[in-house]
């Protein structure tokens, strides 16, 4: 059986596209199907940017989860839940995309983490990750994701790929993250219904 090259979802690849709110820019990360728009997708990663306060899109069927991972915060709002306020330094924060929900931001503009799924289909899991030295991840099936915000080194088998501030990559066997300094990442995962 050949071994597998380990597939970098580049940021320098991205192209940007006006965010469904508006006031900001998305750049999807990585989308199933390929090239479905909102209304298609199965599940979607993408981060936003998100300069003024204003509603979110209202997604029925939806599950999705958001982090700050740029700028000093972002108020949300969702009906029926007490309202939060997310920064670099929290956890994902996952709520229902078919719930009305209100964004503002603290101070300035942000960027964040936008992960969604269709639950008939996938659930997803978000875990933000703080990584120096050395650590295995496995892929146990389904769908797995690595966003990372800085310089690691990814090795699979006889192959080894660089990761750049933002770039991600598809793990679909066990890897080797390395890395001399800490690097926060975004552990993503989607698994079938």
């Amino acid at each position: 059986m050949p071994e597998t090259v380990p597939k970098i979802l580049p940021a320098s690849d991205r192209r940007r596209t006006p965010s469904m709110e508006g006031g900001g820019e998305t750049t999807a990360v990585a989308v199933d199907p390929p090239d479905s728009n909102a209304s298609e997708f199965e599940w979607k990663v993408c981060l936003t940017s998100v300069a003024s306060a204003g509603a979110l899109s209202v997604l029925p069927g939806t599950d999705r989860t958001i982090s700050v991972i740029e700028g000093n915060g972002l108020n949300i709002a969702v009906e029926g839940k007490p309202p939060v306020v997310l920064t670099p330094r929290s956890e994902p924060f996952a709520f229902p995309a078919d719930a009305p929900a209100t964004v503002s931001l603290v101070e300035g503009p942000v960027v964040v983490l936008n992960v969604m799924s269709r639950r008939q289909h996938w659930r997803h899991r978000v875990e933000r990750r703080h990584l120096e030295g050395q650590h295995h991840l496995d892929a146990p099936g389904g769908v797995t994701i690595l966003l990372s915000l800085g310089n690691l080194r990814v090795d699979a088998g006889h192959h080894a790929v660089e990761l750049r501030r933002q770039d991600a990559i598809l793990v679909e066997e066990l890897v080797l993250l390395t890395t001399d300094i800490p690097v926060e990442a975004y552990l993503i995962r989607f698994t079938r219904v």
